[in-house]
């Protein structure tokens, strides 16, 4: 397992990490979970991803119970949580001061730590001053409660403005953004973060690297029924790939897998290695509902170095969806 530093922070994370979006508490229980987690930690994964959104906090217990379950020592990896979605209430919404510490609280608690080491706004409050979010951070990280904190899917302007306020109220910055990247999704983090990387020397843990399963080529002729866009629920997930826009990026990965299988490699871990090249990509956060699949989905990391420059065009060429640079001030 390659280790890579969360930004310009002092921790380094595994290349490839371990999340639990749509997974825990609705394909996992706590006897997979803690099958999936030993067999993670064991490859060398060492960041594990959650949030209090992801089925109202049960993907949270199941995580805690398996990793308690499983005594794996503290200081051997990472976890972390987001605070946004906690209910129905106006104060269990959003990033105000007492949702973010009410939040915090309940995470450490399904999550039997007492600490965690990432946490994210996980996605940016209109209604919240960004100064009430950034000092309640803040707050977090003086109380011992979090060590680093950041954002998940925030513009980089409102990054930027949380920068700022830190800098000018002596407060903690954020650290590591949560943004989704993949080969169909790639404008946000090659160019409009790109200013971030270079400014503050943010971090990025990515998440749906493989496209919520499209990249895997299983949907290349139709929709498994045991597969998540067979979820109920998610039907808004199914829509976005039976579009007529989706139609067309089928069509596009059925063209890298040819292209994978003929440098021998599955498109699986092309999709996950292409991730893995980015240098602003701290870490690629895997799903998987099933042990078979973790396990295929984490040998990616041999197949990095068969990511040649050729490969590279060979891809651009297939996707042509090459993000244009970011507009310059003064140039």
């Amino acid at each position: 397992m390659e280790y890579r530093r969360l930004g310009n922070s002092g921790l380094k994370l595994s290349a490839l990490s371990f999340g639990s979006w749509i997974t825990f508490g609705k394909q996992v229980d706590v006897r997979d979970a803690k099958t999936l987690l030993q067999s993670a930690y064991d490859a060398g994964v060492n960041f594990f991803d959650n949030a209090e959104g992801y089925e109202a906090g049960e993907s949270e217990k199941i995580m805690g119970e398996a990793i308690d379950g499983l005594g794996l020592p503290r200081d051997t990896f990472a976890v972390s949580s987001k605070v946004f979605w906690g209910g129905n209430k106006p104060t269990q919404l959003g990033l105000s001061a007492k949702h973010i510490r009410n939040a915090c609280d309940a995470a450490l608690v399904r999550l039997k730590v007492d600490y965690l080491d990432l946490y994210y706004c996980h996605r940016p409050d209109i209604d919240t001053p960004i100064v009430e979010t950034v000092r309640a951070m803040h707050n977090l990280i003086q109380q011992g409660k979090i060590l680093y904190w950041g954002t998940s899917e925030w513009s980089a302007q409102q990054i930027t403005e949380a920068h700022a306020v830190a800098l000018a109220h002596n407060l903690t910055p954020p650290t590591m953004e949560q943004p989704q990247y993949n080969m169909l999704h790639r404008d946000r983090v090659e160019a409009e973060y790109r200013p971030l990387y270079e400014n503050y020397g943010m971090g990025t843990t990515i998440w749906s690297p493989l496209a919520s399963g499209m990249l895997t080529g299983k949907y290349n002729d139709g929709i498994p029924g045991d597969s998540r866009l067979a979820l109920p629920g998610y039907e808004w997930l199914k829509g976005m790939w039976t579009s007529e826009d989706g139609k067309i990026k089928l069509e596009k990965i059925r063209t890298l897998t040819k292209l994978a299988e003929d440098h021998g490699m599955s498109v699986t871990h092309l999709a996950l290695a292409w991730c893995l090249n980015n240098p602003n990509v701290s870490t690629v956060i895997l799903g998987a509902s099933r042990l078979s699949q973790l396990e295929d989905n984490l040998k990616a990391v041999d197949v990095v170095e068969k990511i040649t420059p050729e490969i590279l065009a060979a891809i651009e060429t297939i996707l042509n969806n090459k993000p244009t640079e970011p507009e310059r001030f003064g140039q």
